[in-house]
């Protein structure tokens, strides 16, 4: 059976919009590349699958090299193909995650956990990173794309083929209907929402657009 990790949700072209990053440099990320004499590894799968399609994972923008150096320690101290969307790096496993940022060479400003006092606490971008993902146990299932912990939009694998929704209504479906002149209160009775999440989904997807005509 198909793990929801494993499990293939978008097209690298999809996954890069929802990611908002350029989409030759997630397939680097995906599947590596081989330049000149030299073949560089993937970052985020433990090898190349010469698949355009994309799991259902997150990430961040990190020195490549030392990142690639850190999943791997971190996915052989954990036994897990995807230790960062593994819960226990985050809450139980934060020694081990110390010991591999330093030992990968992580630049301060990237780690995921640091020492206060005598606690290892996550950073200011690994805590509202796992605040934004929801968890069955140990693994992601769901994650919110808005940087707006308020927000409602979700992705999730099982729900609209994992594009983003609210209740279960694609924000893109929203989105359109709004272009083709539907207001908020009758776009959230056509769709029995709340026109709070109307506005919600609105403001994810014009957040998306702009950020595409910005790139």
């Amino acid at each position: 059976m198909t793990s929801v990790l494993e499990r293939e949700m978008f097209s690298e072209a999809e996954a890069a919009r929802l990611l908002r990053v350029r989409q030759s440099t997630l397939h680097y990320w995906l599947e590596g590349s081989q330049r000149s004499s030299k073949s560089y590894k993937p970052i985020l799968r433990d090898k190349p699958r010469g698949t355009r399609n994309v799991e259902y994972r997150q990430t961040h923008n990190v020195p490549m090299k030392e990142l690639r150096r850190f999943i791997e320690l971190l996915r052989e101290e954990f036994d897990v193909p995807y230790p960062l969307a593994d819960r226990r790096p985050f809450v139980s496993g934060r020694n081990l995650v110390y010991d591999a940022q330093t030992t990968a060479g992580l630049g301060v400003d990237y780690w995921m956990v640091a020492v206060a006092g005598d606690q290892l606490l996550l950073t200011t971008p690994a805590d509202p990173f796992i605040r934004r993902v929801g968890w069955s146990g140990d693994v992601a299932v769901s994650y919110s794309p808005d940087a707006n912990l308020e927000s409602p939009v979700r992705i999730q694998p099982d729900v609209r083929f994992g594009k983003p929704s609210i209740k279960g209504v694609s924000t893109e479906v929203i989105a359109e209907q709004h272009d083709a002149g539907e207001d908020a209160d009758a776009i959230a009775e056509m769709y029995a929402l709340d026109a709070s999440d109307v506005s919600w989904a609105l403001a994810y997807e014009f957040s998306v657009r702009a950020t595409a005509k910005a790139a």
